[in-house]
């Protein structure tokens, strides 16, 4: 496209305040400087992280202002940048090409159509990452500017991944959260004191040496730097300073005191030499989420044996009970799906969910999956059914403290609990701490997904191992984004809301109700299912 038939001004959703979103029908369409790109938006998915940061605004901790990695002055270049209380665009599930380009950019060309990778993780904010979509402006627009000094990592990577023609452009912008899925699974976790870290260690024992103790330490070596005190003198200690913190015979206070000096990324290793906390601690669950915080423990007095439970990945395992909670809502579908789909043995996959009708879509797309591969699947209504049974795997979808709390209580031996709904970064929820030691489980969660996420899922995608366009519950144009985001908030579609921004004045249309305002485009579903044919016809006709 040249940039003669770019237009001037776009349709695009705006959200400019907590709680504020408007349909915005002559924002500007941004002429990229010399490393800047412009990018048509195909289709851009709906995500419950996109009400997250409507309520939380410039809270979010990825809304937040970029704090290394680039200059400011490089920022200030770039129009799309928009932290804090600047207004944004969400989506961040997007397929687009591109159609304008700067004379210095390297990597990408006109036309080349791509899969957007979200998280630059290379570009820190305070409490997470720099993202596409919430402190840099997302899809839900038609045209949106990127520079390539922010989407080339630091291994010289490149955030936009380019992707066939052939392909849907809804089962492209899928990849994203499928992505987000699989990191959730693959994600390696640290089982070892981090080598140049800060190493705290929390005893009233006067005569302790840490010479006493073996701790697993990295192949590349120790920490830099460790720190003894007693359990009486840590107000003084800066909050988030410490990548590992070893605790002797705590108790809620001085747990409730360390949780706000564990680092990003830290783990917490409560040493409980044969006694028991005697009461719920109240910890930064949020954290688990947003900062990748781990909490670990052993009930005797060796602080190795902690490390022993921490697994390679949060991936499951042969003969695991799982819980999918939520189970009936998009991601929730993803994981059960994507669960049977593992290549695990004897796996027994309980899906759990308040609404009779998302878990009979859910059941659509999964029983089948599950009887050819002869695992087990139960689909349970939680609102009428009370569940007994304790569970080695669960994987939750809602950001609720208690849910979290009530999976320590389902826990079986050696429970991962996948917190996959990102609870509030801030948020402190009491927690059975004596039950999740003595049960060995481990409580881990990740925020977005990395580039080989998604190249792993779009190769499943290309060569049809995988089929995105299942998750596709409704379609719409720009009028309908804003009751798309409001039908995520109250959970009434069972599946994903594809957004097509040049369609400006289709309205939010389920999949079951195309055939009233659309009848050929519900002609080229597949047993109910949204398809790339669909799609071409619905940007044929809906124009």
């Amino acid at each position: 496209m040249s940039t003669a038939t770019i237009p001037a001004t776009q349709f695009a959703i705006q959200l400019v305040g907590p709680g504020e979103l408007k349909l915005n029908i002559s924002k500007e369409v941004f002429t990229p400087g010399p490393h800047q790109i412009l990018c048509k938006i195909e289709a851009v998915g709906l995500c419950f992280s996109d009400l997250k940061l409507l309520k939380q605004f410039a809270d979010h901790p990825r809304k937040s202002e970029i704090v290394k990695g680039l200059d400011s002055a490089v920022l200030g270049e770039i129009p799309s940048y928009v932290p804090g209380d600047k207004p944004t665009v969400p989506g961040h599930e997007v397929t687009c090409r591109i159609v304008a380009i700067g004379d210095q950019v390297k990597r990408h060309r006109l036309g080349e159509r791509v899969l957007v990778q979200t998280d630059y993780r290379a570009l820190p904010t305070k409490g997470s990452c720099a993202a596409f979509g919430y402190n840099f402006e997302g899809a839900l627009q038609e045209y949106v500017l990127m520079d390539e000094r922010v989407i080339i990592d630091p291994d010289g990577e490149s955030y936009l991944i380019p992707v066939d023609d052939k392909l849907s452009a809804s089962s492209i912008a899928l990849v994203e959260p499928w992505a987000c899925v699989e990191d959730s699974y693959v994600n390696e976790e640290r089982a070892t004191i981090k080598h140049g870290g800060r190493l705290l260690i929390v005893t009233d024992d006067v005569s302790f040496k840490p010479e006493q103790i073996k701790l697993p330490l990295s192949y590349k070596g120790g920490p830099a730097e460790t720190i003894v005190r007693a359990s009486t003198k840590l107000a003084d200690l800066p909050n988030e300073s410490f990548d590992d913190i070893v605790v002797f015979t705590p108790d809620v206070k001085t747990i409730e005191q360390l949780n706000d000096k564990l680092a990003a990324r830290g783990i917490m290793n409560l040493v409980m030499c044969n006694r028991k906390i005697g009461a719920p601690a109240r910890i930064g669950v949020g954290r688990i989420h947003y900062g990748m915080t781990r909490w670990i423990g052993t009930m005797t007095s060796n602080p190795a044996d902690s490390y022993r439970w921490i697994p390679n990945t949060g991936e499951v395992r042969d003969n695991d009970r799982i819980q999918v909670v939520g189970a009936g809502g998009p991601m929730g579908q993803m994981h059960v799906i994507r669960n049977i789909c593992s290549g695990k043995r004897n796996l027994s996959v309980v899906a759990t969910d308040m609404d009779d009708a998302r878990l009979a879509s859910l059941a659509a797309k999964a029983q089948a999956l599950a009887d050819a591969r002869k695992l087990s699947l139960r689909m349970v209504n939680t609102a009428r059914t009370k569940l007994t049974e304790n569970y080695t795997y669960i994987a939750l979808m809602a950001p609720i403290p208690v849910l979290l709390a009530q999976a320590v209580h389902d826990a079986g031996p050696a429970c991962l609990i996948n917190i996959f709904a990102g609870i509030p970064a801030p948020t402190k929820h009491e927690i059975d701490l004596d039950t999740y030691i003595e049960r060995h489980c481990y409580m881990f969660g990740t925020s977005g997904s990395t580039i080989q996420d998604m190249k792993i899922v779009l190769d499943k995608v290309q060569t049809g191992q995988l089929n995105t366009d299942c998750s596709v519950d409704a379609v719409s144009g720009m009028a309908g984004a804003k009751d798309g985001i409001a039908a995520v908030e109250n959970r009434t579609l069972a599946g994903k809301i594809i957004v097509y921004p040049q369609l400006h004045e289709m309205p939010l249309t389920p999949l079951a109700e195309l055939a009233k305002s659309y009848p050929t485009v519900a002609a080229k579903l597949q047993a109910g299912q949204w398809t790339g044919e669909a799609e071409q016809e619905l940007l044929r006709v809906a124009k």
